[in-house]
């Protein structure tokens, strides 16, 4: 038996695709992060599937109802809109899955982070999905240091009323870098709002958001790294070679500071 990823629409109906319906129709159950939304877009497509909710509250005790209904045949895992498994409960139950070996069969969709990232006009070569920002400054600030100088995009989620914040929180620890806040993909008032993180900010700060919301933010500028003189950079080695550092790990850590390559620096030190 096989249980099958559905990506639902994530604002408008008409993107669900053909195969997704015909999935929708054709399984025992299908396992919803919100039977109410589910029920919603069955009804408008004429599918009466049982419905049975997983999510967040009751993902523990609905493992084995829904392994059980996989004993006698196929299961849909939808999430209350876009792909299941992300940033929802869904990948715990395809974990449990694939730990008991059942086939997994997963449907290609819609995802509001990839739909937001394309629209942004920021570098899509590499980027990095972040989910949440945690809500406390200081927990956001140590969330957000390891990309200080990540060079990829970033994407992430927020909520309309931690915007504004989590906007100045972006600017304040990786620099007001060029984003884009995507709202209400899909949806009748989608907006994309683009610029430096502080304008940005304050757009939202006069005029408070609603809806769903994913924000992208470009990623860090290249270094530029200032290129030592010789004197310079002796000194600095002789600095590292007086604290007891063994020259081969004194000239690696020169070498990224000064801009010259690390056998030049070696090369020094030996002169010393």
């Amino acid at each position: 038996m096989t249980l099958y990823i559905v990506p639902t629409p994530i604002g408008n109906l008409e993107d669900i695709t053909l195969r997704a319906l015909r999935v929708l129709k054709s399984v025992k159950l299908i396992a919803a992060e919100d039977t109410r939304t589910t029920r919603f877009l069955l009804k408008h497509f004429e599918i009466d599937t049982p419905l049975t909710s997983y999510h967040e509250h009751n993902k523990l005790t609905k493992l084995d109802a829904i392994f059980a209904a996989l004993t006698e045949g196929d299961v849909a895992l939808v999430s209350d809109a876009g792909t299941p498994g992300i940033n929802d409960p869904g990948y715990e139950l395809i974990r449990e899955a694939v730990a008991r070996g059942v086939k997994i069969e997963p449907l290609p969709g819609a995802s509001a982070a990839i739909t937001a990232l394309v629209a942004s006009g920021l570098p899509t070569d590499g980027f990095i999905y972040l989910g949440f920002l945690p809500k406390k400054d200081k927990a956001r600030a140590d969330f957000l240091a390891p990309f200080v100088d990540e060079p990829r995009t970033l994407i992430l989620y927020e909520s309309p009323n931690r915007l504004v914040e989590a906007l100045e929180a972006l600017a304040q620890a990786l620099g007001d870098r060029p984003a884009c806040v995507a709202r209400e993909i899909t949806k009748l008032h989608e907006e994309f709002q683009r610029g430096l993180l502080s304008v940005i900010a304050a757009h939202y700060r006069a005029q408070p958001p609603r809806g769903e919301i994913v924000i992208i933010v470009g990623g860090a500028p290249p270094r530029v790294i200032e290129t030592w003189d010789e004197d310079r950079v002796r000194a600095a080695l002789e600095v590292r070679r007086a604290a007891g550092e063994p020259l081969k790990v004194a000239a690696k850590a020169v070498a990224a500071e000064s801009g010259w390559d690390r056998r030049s620096v070696y090369a020094l030190g030996l002169d010393n």
